[in-house]
């Protein structure tokens, strides 16, 4: 008796060893279908900002700070660069003084006033010198607000000497040195907007494939070792240059690139059906790669023709599988 309790032991532990991985290879089939791919053509493409402009000096003179290199991120409105003035510094300083006259001519004049108000109450002057004395109070406040006022305009073009950013980007280029003699208007930095997109310059051969829309992919490799990324064309332009079609193609995370970075995009050569599985899917032994099926209750390794990776935005670990399986298999991982 003890001897058939151990079979019968025995016997449920091998069914169950059994029916462990046939579960888990059931929930993890796969069942093989042709999807439309898009056969892809290497281009080379370059990072390029959206505009380059440049930031200027408002008032000429001395350059005498500039805060930013080459590479620095700037935001609108940031001061980058200040431009003096020696000139404008000697006005301010003659409307100071002239100012300061005034203003003690406006304190005598106030001064006057008072006292003859006083006398013509009393009747020891005439109204006439209280009108006279009224006038002079006049004058003197009203040339005092004009050198206040002027004052102001030469203090707004010392203000004018601080050169702002014009956008939010990176400085790409310094055109001066601290000490240099500008112009008004002359360019002291340039800076690109922090958008960036990618030229591509296709071969005519290919232009018939491409239109706005289109999906493109940057290949990982190209990115240090980061994930492919994607993107898509924006506008084709319709001239046709030295034998190439120029593009521009939105792609998410270029603000970290060099600004003229040449990269290579794969782009669409045209459609077809093929089939695209995960390549985990797959293994190789002895050189062979097999991909093991599920026909019935039973698990069935099948040589394979390995394709080209397929990345998609779904799939990113895709694989093209050129001969081995059929629609309607069931795979499962290994």
């Amino acid at each position: 008796m003890r001897t058939n309790l151990m079979r019968a032991l025995r016997l449920a532990a091998a069914v169950a060893a059994v029916a462990v991985p046939t579960n888990l290879a059931a929930a993890e089939a796969l069942t093989v279908a042709q999807q439309p791919v898009t056969d892809e053509k290497a281009v080379f493409a370059t990072v390029e900002s959206i505009s380059v402009v440049p930031a200027r000096g408002r008032i000429g003179g001395t350059v005498a700070r500039l805060d930013v290199r080459e590479g620095d991120r700037v935001t609108a409105g940031q001061t980058i660069a200040t431009i003096g003035d020696e000139k404008l510094v000697l006005q301010m300083r003659s409307l100071d003084a002239q100012m300061e006259a005034l203003q003690a001519q406006a304190n005598q004049a106030q001064i006057d006033f008072t006292r003859t108000e006083g006398l013509v109450e009393r009747g020891i002057l005439p109204r006439v010198k209280l009108d006279e004395q009224r006038t002079a109070l006049n004058v003197a406040d009203n040339g005092l607000r004009a050198k206040t006022a002027e004052r102001a305009v030469i203090n707004e073009q010392l203000n004018q000497g601080r050169v702002l950013a014009p956008a939010d980007g990176r400085v790409l280029k310094r055109l001066i040195a601290v000490g240099s003699v500008v112009l008004a208007g002359d360019p002291i930095v340039t800076v690109a907007q922090q958008n960036f997109k990618l030229r591509l310059r296709v071969p005519e051969r290919h232009a018939r494939f491409l239109k706005a829309g289109d999906r493109i992919r940057i290949d990982g490799a190209e990115l240090a070792g980061e994930a492919s990324k994607w993107g898509a064309i924006d506008l084709v332009y319709p001239q046709i240059e030295e034998g190439r079609v120029i593009a521009d193609a939105t792609v998410d995370g270029l603000g970290e690139y060099f600004v003229g970075d040449r990269l290579r995009v794969w782009i669409s050569g045209g459609a077809r059906s093929a089939f695209v599985i995960p390549a985990s899917y797959v293994t190789t032994r002895f050189g062979i790669d097999y991909v093991r099926l599920r026909k019935g209750g039973e698990m069935v390794d099948v040589p394979v023709q390995r394709g080209r990776e397929m990345p998609m935005p779904a799939l990113p670990d895709g694989l093209e599988i050129l001969s081995g399986i059929n629609v309607g298999d069931q795979l499962v991982r290994p």
